[in-house]
């Protein structure tokens, strides 16, 4: 009895110790990434509500600002038609 209660105290402790090491990423590759030049690409992020444009010539990390509340949404045009 005493045994089967130390296997089963072992094996809550082990799982419970392997969901910890999963949820806090030990172990994982987390590398940045080198910023990629998108300058020919002809890449902009454009605000719906007022019109602002912002060119994009280097992405690294992909995050979309917000302009007037909203979330600026991606454009990517012709080359030859640039604002």
């Amino acid at each position: 009895m005493v045994l089967s209660a130390i296997g089963v105290a072992v094996l809550i402790a082990w799982l419970g110790l392997t969901a910890l090491r999963a949820a806090s990423g030990v172990g994982l590759d987390i590398e940045p990434h080198e910023p990629e030049d998108v300058d020919d690409l002809e890449v902009y992020l454009v605000c719906r509500e007022c019109g602002t444009e912002f060119r994009v010539t280097r992405i690294g990390e992909l995050q979309i600002p917000r302009h007037c509340g909203e979330p600026m949404e991606v454009l990517r045009r012709s080359a030859g038609a640039g604002a």
